[in-house]
């Protein structure tokens, strides 16, 4: 299964259903908290031109926020992904 890294905040209920999304597919996230790290914000900038959270990698694709996400689960595309 491809390594899912999530940049959130504590108290974004887009992040926890993005969350939620990736535990019914026991997709292991990785959470990186950008409201306890100024530095981490930053970098999720730099990577992925957005300020907003969620802002979800799987793998090496930036899939971009909760509604990208829900997109390609829709769509049938977000099993494939994660099998990446």
């Amino acid at each position: 299964m491809a390594k899912v890294l999530m940049y959130s905040t504590r108290h974004c209920s887009y992040c926890r259903m993005a969350e939620r999304l990736l535990e019914k597919k026991s997709a292991p996230v990785e959470k990186v908290l950008v409201d306890e790290n100024p530095a981490r914000r930053e970098e999720m900038v730099r990577l992925t031109g957005r300020t907003s959270v969620p802002q979800i990698f799987i793998g090496e694709t930036h899939v971009g926020g909760y509604m990208e996400l829900a997109g390609l689960e829709r769509s049938g595309q977000l099993d494939a992904l994660l099998a990446s």
